[in-house]
């Protein structure tokens, strides 16, 4: 399922919904229909549904959440609840003017789910605009109320245009909600989309009900598909925001999280697809499907890694030949020393498949500028997709080997990576039109990358004294 896009040449994953009980890992996601074009341009979202126990081995169900009414235009993102021997999945309803009304299917077994009766069951009071979606159902350890958190926006906010909030309504029994002050305004353009919520203690290993994970709260949010977090003592807030407040870069869109066996926490996110290449290229929504597991520090903040179960299998490592491209190179085994404290050196391989894992140690020397790899390379270093470390700038980023630096790579770049002037590792995943990169099993970096399939691979310094060291290149 890492990567994962249904078979169909105009279906893809859109927002995904994890959920975990009794041992079973549910992913229930938005199957899209031509980027969000279908039914109008309303988007004809339904809720597909996939699970495993072991992150390995998966099922597809049929549609957990179909269209099944005229007035239906999209089945929007929601969450699944589970209380009391029921599956609660609250969504979104789109209807043709573009309002969006807060619905619930209900289900016994967790595969098989039906709509209630009203459908839908709340609209946007006169205070909020008709964005009205993305509900989240978490309770309070402290109160034993039951939360309904809901994407909209103030219709009347302190500053225009920074009015976007998690609207809030509280229950008893799952049904009956009344509203009171939304949870958090986080004061960014644009409202704050898809919430998600950790720290109710329900299958996250807590001995007591709760206890958060270890302690902390977070509540998520994305805002212009960006997944934010914050994180809290109590299970209201008030909300801190960590130095690193994003999981990966851009275009990992719209995360959200499920716990998982061994007081885990996945996160689940989609990668868009391109029109046209990298770098000028349109994002259209919908492609595949990227998983991540959320880690904890001793802080309480949270990083990201591969989930172990679900790395792409490579085989045994290739034989690769390093050739200098100028002086202050030097290849030895699998390790490369480069010194180029006032240029720019490159080390070269040729024979690289399309789909490899590349592993490394990177030990970069005081004062190091900028340093990393080129992958899908191609002549002399003409072409290719660099990794660029840059530690003075705390960045990593994934950018065409011919753009300028001038060129704002945002979009692709993870920023505030400390460590990069220290001994770090750096693995890297090429599948198809993907490349992967996680740094030291606690930072994680997707983009995809349509144009370059060179079989070159360089490692580079500039301005900078670099060793590379245990470099591993193994085919999947």
């Amino acid at each position: 399922m890492q990567y994962f896009k249904p078979e169909g040449e105009t279906q893809f994953v859109g927002d995904c919904m994890p959920f975990f009980h009794d041992g079973v890992f549910h992913l229930f996601w938005l199957l899209d229909e031509g980027h969000h074009q279908a039914r109008g341009g309303l988007g004809c979202h339904r809720w597909a549904h996939s699970t495993t126990t072991d992150l390995v081995q998966w099922e597809h169900h049929p549609l957990a959440i179909p269209i099944t009414a005229e007035h239906e235009g999209s089945i929007c993102t929601g969450s699944v609840f589970h209380h009391e021997g029921v599956h609660h999945a609250y969504y979104a309803t789109r209807y043709p003017d573009w309002s969006e009304h807060l619905s619930l299917a209900t289900s016994t077994d967790g595969i098989r789910f039906e709509k209630t009766e009203p459908n839908p069951f709340a609209s946007p009071g006169p205070e909020f605009t008709k964005s009205f979606r993305d509900p989240h159902v978490f309770r309070d350890p402290e109160t034993g109320l039951f939360h309904l958190i809901v994407t909209t926006s103030l219709r009347e906010p302190a500053v225009v245009g920074r009015g976007g909030c998690l609207a809030q309504f509280v229950s008893e029994d799952l049904h009956n909600w009344r509203p009171t002050e939304p949870l958090i305004v986080p004061g960014y353009p644009g409202d704050p989309e898809c919430p998600d919520y950790i720290g109710d203690g329900v299958g996250l290993g807590s001995p007591t009900y709760g206890e958060g994970w270890n302690g902390w709260y977070y509540l998520i949010f994305s805002n212009e598909g960006i997944a934010r977090y914050r994180m809290s003592r109590r299970p209201l807030g008030p909300w801190l925001r960590p130095k690193v407040d994003v999981f990966d870069g851009p275009m990992a869109r719209v995360l959200k999280t499920a716990a998982f066996t061994g007081d885990r926490r996945l996160g689940v996110a989609f990668l868009p697809s391109l029109q046209d290449n990298l770098d000028e290229g349109a994002w259209l929504y919908g492609g595949s499907a990227v998983f991540r597991e959320i880690i904890q520090h001793e802080d309480g903040s949270l990083g990201t890694k591969w989930p172990e179960e679900m790395i792409p299998t490579s085989g045994e490592p290739l034989p690769m030949h390093f050739e200098a491209m100028t002086e202050g190179v030097s290849a030895e085994g699998d390790g490369v020393t480069i010194a180029a404290p006032s240029s720019f050196g490159p080390a070269m391989a040729s024979g690289v498949p399309l789909n490899v894992r590349v592993r490394m140690r990177i030990e970069p020397q005081p004062g190091a500028f900028r340093f990393g790899l080129c992958v899908r390379g191609s002549g002399s270093y003409e072409q290719g997709y660099e990794i660029r470390c840059s530690p003075n700038e705390e960045r990593v980023e994934i950018r065409n080997a011919r753009a300028d630096d001038i060129t704002d790579n945002a979009k692709r770049a993870i920023l505030d990576v400390e460590g990069l002037d220290r001994p770090f590792s750096l693995d890297v995943l090429l599948k198809d039109d993907i490349i992967d990169v996680c740094l030291d099993e606690r930072r994680t970096l997707v983009a995809r990358c349509l144009e370059q399939r060179g079989d070159r691979l360089f490692l580079f310094a500039h301005c900078a004294s670099v060793v590379f060291r245990e470099v591993s290149v193994g085919p999947l």
